[in-house]
C-alpha cells in the first residue's frame, strides 16, 4: 500500500500509528473440481487445462488438494483429487488485488457492488465467479474447460464494520448500505 492509502486508512478509521493500520495478509484462490472430476479423461485432458488456466490467471502453479478419505454419499474416494488451490503473498497479492479491483471486476455483467455478507465477521472477503472467463489472460476460443472459482482475500481486521471501510478505502466496489 503506498502512504495516501495509509494516510486515509489512519483519518477514517482512527489509527494513530502506520504500523497499526491493517493490511491484507493474503490472497487465496480455490476451485473446486466437483462434478469435473465425476468425467471420464479428467487427470489426463481436463486437470492439466484447469491448471494452465488457473496458472495465467494467478502468475503461479497451483497445488492439487486431494480427499483424505471417502465419502460415498458425495461419490469421492481417498485420493482422489478434489480441488485446486493458490495462495499469493507479497507483490504477486498486491498486483492481483490491483488487477482484481481495476480489471476484473469491471468486466462483469450486471454488477451493481459486492454484497456486504462477502465480508465475514473476521474482516476477510470472499468474492465467487462462475466462470474465468471474465479475467483478461482466458481467451475464450482456446479455452478448453468452464470452471468457477473463489477467491479470498484475508485481513488482519476482526471487526466486520471496520473491515467493510477498509475494503472501500481500497477500491472494492461494495454496495451501500
Amino acid at each position: 500500500m503506498d502512504k495516501t492509502i495509509i494516510k486515509n486508512i489512519k483519518e477514517k478509521l482512527g489509527y494513530k500509528n502506520d504500523l497499526e493500520v491493517p493490511k491484507i495478509k493474503k490472497i487465496v484462490l480455490n476451485i473446486g473440481a466437483g462434478r469435473l472430476s465425476q468425467q471420464s479423461g479428467f487427470e489426463d485432458r481436463i486437470l492439466p487445462e484447469i491448471i494452465k488456466d488457473f496458472s495465467l490467471i494467478s502468475g503461479q502453479k497451483p497445488s492439487i488438494c486431494k480427499a483424505k478419505k471417502s465419502i460415498a454419499g458425495f461419490k469421492i474416494r481417498e485420493g482422489q483429487i478434489i480441488g485446486l488451490k493458490i495462495t499469493l503473498r507479497k507483490k504477486r497479492m498486491d498486483d492481483f488485488f490491483k488487477k482484481l479491483i481495476n480489471v476484473v471486476i469491471p468486466r462483469l455483467r450486471d454488477f451493481k457492488g459486492l454484497d456486504l455478507r462477502s465480508v465475514d465477521s473476521g474482516g476477510n472477503l470472499t468474492i465467487g465467479f462462475k466462470d474465468q472467463m471474465v479475467f483478461p489472460e482466458i481467451n475464450p476460443e482456446t479455452s478448453k474447460v468452464d470452471f468457477g472459482l473463489e477467491i479470498s482475500i484475508v485481513s488482519n481486521i476482526k471487526n466486520k464494520e471496520k473491515a467493510i471501510e477498509f475494503y472501500r478505502i481500497l477500491g472494492v466496489p461494495l454496495k451501500k448500505n
